[in-house]
């Protein structure tokens, strides 16, 4: 089978992580006979240096026409000016919003090989198997007004928090699929006791739980929700919740499983179903780690298990996504770190092995 596949490097390690996450890809290809036909662009930082723009109009023309996104990474202090009219997050923010992915998912999964890597004792993370259901294009990212002022008395700034029956449904609906299919449980997470479009979000989440009878759905407020990843994570099954909430919670339900390297995400255009292929870009949860950049220390796990998803939900090749999967436990499992998940007696590794050691796994 042939795909097209739209890569972005980005910014600071995010280079280094993308050939590691294409070369793992390529075994897959050359082991399961498939073409992964790739288009390089730009967007972030580096665009904004040499196109004065985050996400110049080719870039954008170039995803539309592929099958998939895969992001590496965007920004950096070089571009972080709090003034500065044009940010590297621009690029990510108008990915999502022009092509229409409203939908991210965040797998939370601690590996049994790394529940002595983490800052919790191994027995509040053992079996941790959760996945997030983020709102992406809408809310205080998305804000209308957004704006920053001059008055008599000081400086102002506002951002506004709006949500439609429509975008709340949607999201919701993505959730209840995926609980569906898992130990169909799903925790919904707002502040509806302080917040006006939380409590819609509430609303819409009760009336379309109607339509999943074999769901449990409850609603948790986020703060209850950040103290319970901490104390019970193995609680969760499926968690729905809009885009700021999102972003927060899945920073810190990483370090579950050791590091934010180990992280992968999909954003989708649409609603998962078995058998059905959905447009998506795939990227690793971390940042651009300016400071590792060039050092052959980056964990690239994050977004090698970023493309098993992609295989999953983008292209179909489920069998493949499970040998990518399979392929990181057993490395793993032989003792090999990046230094992020480093443990006594295990072999450290670099960006370049780490990714090397998966690919060979994969090719069989």
């Amino acid at each position: 089978m042939q795909f097209n596949l739209a890569v972005l490097p980005g910014d600071g390690i995010g280079p280094e992580v993308a050939t590691e996450g294409i070369k793992v890809l390529q075994a897959i290809g050359e082991r399961f006979d498939h073409s992964f036909n790739l288009h390089y662009g730009l967007v972030g930082g580096v665009a904004i240096d040499e196109t004065g723009t985050a996400l110049p109009p080719d870039t954008l023309k170039m995803c539309r026409g592929c099958d998939a996104v895969l992001l590496a990474a965007v920004g950096g202090p070089k571009w972080d000016d709090p003034k500065a009219k044009v940010r590297p997050e621009d690029g990510l923010l108008a990915l999502r919003k022009e092509l229409g992915l409203f939908a991210n998912l965040r797998p939370v999964k601690v590996s049994p090989v790394l529940v002595d890597s983490t800052n919790l004792k191994p027995e509040v993370i053992q079996g941790v198997d959760f996945i997030f259901v983020r709102e992406l294009t809408g809310g205080l990212y998305f804000a209308r007004p957004k704006r920053q002022w001059q008055t008599s008395r000081g400086r102002r700034a506002t951002d506004s928090m709006t949500y439609s029956e429509q975008e709340i449904e949607r999201i919701v609906r993505v959730g209840f699929e995926l609980a569906r299919g898992r130990r169909k449980k799903l925790t919904s997470v707002d502040k509806a006791n302080v917040l006006e479009s939380s409590r819609l979000w509430r609303q819409v989440a009760m009336e379309v739980a109607k339509k999943y009878p074999d769901v449990e759905l409850e609603h948790m407020l986020v703060d209850a929700c950040a103290m319970r990843l901490i104390q019970r994570p193995t609680y969760f099954d499926v968690i729905v919740t809009e885009n700021m909430f999102g972003d927060i919670l899945t920073d810190e339900a990483s370090m579950l499983a050791g590091s934010m390297g180990m992280l992968p995400s999909a954003s989708l255009a649409g609603v998962p179903q078995e058998g059905v292929n959905i447009f998506g870009m795939y990227e690793p949860i971390h940042g651009s780690a300016p400071r590792r950049a060039g050092l052959d220390m980056a964990n690239p796990i994050a977004i090698i298990l970023s493309i098993a998803m992609m295989l999953r939900y983008s292209f179909g090749l489920v069998k493949e996504a499970q040998t990518i999967e399979t392929a990181v436990d057993e490395v793993l499992s032989q003792g090999y770190r990046t230094y992020d998940i480093m443990g006594e007696g295990k072999i450290r590794a670099g960006t370049r092995e780490m990714g090397n050691l998966i690919a060979e796994k994969v090719g069989g």
